[in-house]
């Protein structure tokens, strides 16, 4: 188990590691975006008149929140893989 990839080493005081902040705020702008969704559907069902435009907009933001928190963990990949070939360069230079 010795060989395996160690675990990464937290960078920041609170425990975090590059991407959290990216994965938490597209996971927000995700959330937002899919209640602004189900609000422009409902009058469909409803039978009540459409939203302005604006509405079906915000929409959009799920998508966009969907980006973000992929780039995010795109982040964090990207950091861990550093962090272990990091480690292993370490561990692989004769004493």
């Amino acid at each position: 188990m010795r060989s395996e990839t160690p675990a990464v080493p937290v960078d920041d005081v609170d425990g975090s590691v590059p991407g959290d902040g990216l994965v938490k705020a597209g996971v927000i702008v995700f959330a937002v975006g899919a209640v602004a969704t189900l609000v422009t559907v409902a009058p469909l069902f409803l039978g009540t008149a459409p939203f302005p435009t604006v509405a079906y907009l915000v929409s959009m933001l799920m998508g966009v929140g969907f980006l973000v928190a992929a780039a995010g963990l795109l982040r964090s990949v990207a950091s861990q893989r550093r962090q272990a070939r990091k480690a292993s360069a370490t561990a692989a230079q004769p004493r």
